[in-house]
């Protein structure tokens, strides 16, 4: 089984996701601008939530962590390593903050780079790659300031209320993240 350690950082710590989780989560996906960022449209039971934590906290292929604030535990979101391939030293990345208010904290700046330290110097990663959505140029930024570079597009991805949007592909690698990790 994929060994997914405790990562502190200075104002968050990232635990493995757990089944005790699902209710967090589950609260996190009645935040509108959190799905809308993710470009989450489907519906969740609890039910599926507690499942899907439950299977995810097995998965040999992926590393999903809760986002909780140091000071108090407090669960503010979720970063993910998903697919891990290891014999191309690939993954992909993703991250959702539960809520609004947790925007702007610097909460998924340090989560991303501490998800980030993991791959690259853990689970030995060449590879980590990413799609945003081109309404999201918060997080283009924070994922341009911590190493990403952009790929290219992904034309029409996403049809939210009525209208299409591009995703935005972004990686980071070994070498790159080496260099701005300094």
């Amino acid at each position: 089984m994929l060994d997914k350690p405790i990562l502190t950082g200075e104002r968050v710590i990232l635990r493995p996701i757990t089944v005790d989780d699902a209710e967090a989560m589950f609260a996190s996906l009645s935040d509108a601008e959190s799905m809308r960022l993710t470009g989450t449209q489907q519906t969740f039971t609890f039910e599926q939530v507690q499942q899907h934590c439950q299977r995810i906290s097995q998965a040999d292929d992926r590393a999903d962590y809760a986002i909780t604030r140091k000071e108090d535990g407090a669960y503010v979101g979720e970063v993910v390593l998903n697919g891990i391939d290891s014999l191309n030293r690939s993954a992909g990345f993703r991250i959702a903050l539960a809520s609004e208010k947790s925007f702007g904290q610097g909460y998924g700046t340090e989560a991303t780079r501490l998800i980030l330290d993991f791959g690259f110097r853990t689970l030995n990663l060449h590879r980590i790659d990413l799609e945003v959505y081109d309404f999201n140029p918060r997080a283009q930024h924070v994922y341009e300031k911590v190493g990403f570079v952009r790929e290219g597009i992904l034309r029409d991805a996403l049809l939210w209320n009525g209208r299409y949007h591009n995703a935005i592909l972004m990686s980071i690698l070994e070498d790159e993240y080496a260099v701005q990790s300094r």
